[in-house]
């Protein structure tokens, strides 16, 4: 899961880093200002990426796709975004823990199937 979920935070970090000048351009907020919210969610999102093999970085996670959404409403135009990603996100949690669950089954599976002498030297 936490895979899925940090390559879902590297390519907001794109698209976030993209929104300063769409909130310059369409939300007239001041480059400063911009570069401030906008670039600090991207800032965000790429320390996260990299911290998502912590639960407190996962957590952290919904937190940033919740401040996107957010940011949302500061310049209408970023929500699509905003509600793209945090679907991207849940979908990626979902998928994750199904993947998840999966390795575990299958390995489960091959411990119960290994050879008994191999077991016998565990």
């Amino acid at each position: 899961m936490r895979t899925i979920c940090s390559v879902v935070l590297a390519f907001e970090v794109v698209v976030i880093g993209l929104a300063v000048p769409v909130a310059i351009r369409l939300g007239g907020y001041s480059p400063a200002l911009a570069a401030g919210v906008w670039g600090g969610l991207a800032a965000a999102a790429l320390v996260l990426a990299a911290l998502q093999r912590f639960r407190w970085g996962h957590y952290a996670g919904w937190a940033l796709q919740a401040a996107f959404l957010v940011s949302g409403f500061l310049v209408p135009g970023l929500a699509v975004l905003g509600v793209v990603f945090a679907g991207l996100w849940i979908a990626g949690v979902l998928l994750g823990r199904r993947t998840d669950a999966m390795k575990a089954a299958y390995a489960r599976q091959e411990r119960e199937n290994a050879d008994p002498q191999e077991q016998q030297a565990r």
